[in-house]
């Protein structure tokens, strides 16, 4: 009779708890040192584990930094404020908030400089960040369209460059806003920057008279 093979054994599970500690320990870090002297034995300690815990989820400090960052993002939600430039609107001041944070400042602005020379980090941040943000931009379209706001799109492909498009405009601008000209994104910059987002320059102009 031939002998069965013996499955393998599983490898120890990764711990909900361990990641949350850690990533809020990370930003806890940022406010409090900033990003050049955060370190991740800094963040091992405050976690309350040890850093080859640290080492098994992440392989540097630039990949923890993106994770911990896009957990902030994580809690943006669109509201139905029942129009499309009330709801752009509303996720843009939530947005902007998230950015004028200090975690988030340091943390984005450091990993975005590093990915300049790292093409795998700038995949994380793709990944992480800004493709896991998009869901917002395809909910808002399709709640747009169920008003009768928006036509549907004429496929998928048309689809997919439109939210592209949209997605790097809203935020391309909100963090030019708020992290290089350092000026605020309240209410009345992100009615105006919404009115262009939605009319084109000669709609929005005409709407101002």
């Amino acid at each position: 009779m031939e002998s069965q093979p013996v499955p393998a054994r599983p490898g120890r599970p990764r711990s909900a708890a361990a990641d949350a500690a850690i990533l809020a320990a990370t930003r806890e870090a940022l406010v409090e040192l900033g990003w050049s002297k955060l370190t991740l034995g800094d963040v091992a300690t405050r976690a309350g584990v040890a850093k080859t815990t640290l080492y098994r989820r992440w392989s540097g400090k630039h990949e923890l930094v993106v994770d911990a960052v896009a957990e902030l993002f994580d809690a943006l939600r669109l509201p139905d404020r029942g129009s499309l430039a009330a709801d752009i609107e509303g996720v843009v001041l939530q947005f902007a908030a998230i950015l004028a944070r200090p975690e988030a400042k340091s943390g984005l602005m450091a990993v975005v400089a590093e990915s300049t020379r790292d093409e795998a980090l700038r995949d994380r941040i793709r990944t992480s960040i800004v493709d896991r943000q998009k869901r917002l931009v395809l909910e808002g379209r399709a709640r747009a369209q169920g008003r009768g706001e928006l036509p549907p799109p004429s496929g998928p492909a048309e689809s997919d460059r439109t939210a592209d498009l949209i997605f790097d405009m809203v935020a391309g601008a909100v963090v030019h806003r708020t992290l290089v000209s350092g000026h605020p994104a309240d209410e009345e910059w992100v009615r105006g920057f919404t009115q262009v987002l939605l009319l084109g320059l000669a709609g929005a102009a005409a709407a101002g008279d």
